[in-house]
């Protein structure tokens, strides 16, 4: 078996390397298309006013600013010792923070989102994820979802989705994996 380690190595050189063979207009196309595709999933969430947690891109991750338009207002997170916290705040209210990842400002509000769009490195069409690992989003989920259900969908490039990769114990599924081409409902994986 393959360890997570070589995985993760493995998925981000494929991420970097898909990543750097865009043009700045195709990447944004192909971001445009995320939004498209995701629409049929958030469009409930929307609709009745749940609040929805998303993420600051780093690098080459597939970035959700198209998706967050549609979103309006909406959390994003931010590292609290070995947890991330979720608050109300707008791009333009973000900070660097952990590792120099853009975060929300101390001050603002903390709140509990009932859709969460998710990072990756890489993900099964059955919803288990391979993230950075620390733990933080799969610690995030779990307390997220002792409160309240809560819908994870983790964003990826197509590149991103794998035919298997290992879970733990505490790592938390995916409900969804939306790409530029294809939303996948994890939950009828079978």
């Amino acid at each position: 078996m393959t360890s997570k380690t070589d995985l993760r190595r493995h998925y981000r050189a494929a991420r970097r390397d898909f990543v750097a063979g865009l043009a700045k207009a195709e990447r944004d196309a192909l971001e445009q298309a995320l939004a498209r595709t995701i629409m049929p999933a958030i469009a409930p969430y929307i609709a009745a006013g749940a609040l929805a947690g998303s993420y600051a891109a780093v690098g080459d991750e597939i970035d959700p600013v198209h998706v967050e338009r549609a979103l309006g207002p909406h959390a994003f997170p931010r590292v609290r010792g070995p947890s991330l916290s979720f608050h109300l705040c707008r791009w333009d209210q973000l900070v660097p923070g952990f590792q120099g990842i853009p975060e929300p400002p101390a001050d603002a509000p903390d709140v509990q989102p009932a859709l969460l769009l998710v990072p990756l490195i890489a993900a099964t069409t059955a919803g288990v994820r391979l993230g950075q690992g620390r733990g933080y989003y799969d610690r995030a989920l779990a307390t997220l979802r002792r409160a309240r259900p809560v819908t994870a969908i983790g964003l990826a490039w197509d590149v991103q989705i794998a035919p298997s990769l290992p879970a733990e114990p505490w790592d938390m599924p995916l409900d969804m994996i939306a790409t530029p081409t294809r939303l996948v409902d994890c939950r009828k994986a079978g």
